[in-house]
């Protein structure tokens, strides 16, 4: 072997080098990522009757529904003693919670200690039940 031949690996070509600079440390996070956050699937039980509805007014804040808050609202589910919902009263959408006493349904609210009683000359229809809100934090 001659003394100015070189030892390359084979596949090997010489020209210049360019050297590489790290800079910090990778993120610990790097680890556990595995894509990208998706609402749907953490957020929304059933897509095709899954809605989102902005919310005014200040009936539900003990619920932690607040004015201007978007809520997800399901229409799938059934409603159940304590379920907060949206419903169509005589005519006028509220958000409200849904109270079962005996053969009684009321509609709960923060505006008032005593649940409104539904009567049978009243026009109900539930439009879904809420299952998240969307709180803005200001």
């Amino acid at each position: 072997m001659a003394e100015d031949q070189e030892l390359m690996p084979p596949g090997a070509t010489q020209g210049p080098v360019q050297a590489v600079s790290a800079m910090g440390f990778p993120s610990p996070a790097r680890d556990y990522f595995d894509g990208g956050l998706d609402l749907n699937r953490l957020l929304v039980r059933d897509r095709v009757s899954t809605f989102i509805m902005r919310v005014s007014g200040h009936a539900m804040q003990s619920a932690g529904i607040f004015d201007g808050d978007e809520v997800i609202v399901d229409r799938s589910l059934s409603v159940r003693h304590g379920s907060v919902v949206i419903v169509n009263l005589n005519g006028q959408m509220l958000v409200r919670r849904w109270q079962i006493d005996g053969q009684q349904v009321g509609l709960l609210s923060d505006e008032s200690p005593l649940p409104v009683i539904l009567a049978e000359g009243d026009e109900v229809s539930v439009f879904g039940v809420i299952t998240r809100c969307l709180h803005h934090v200001r």
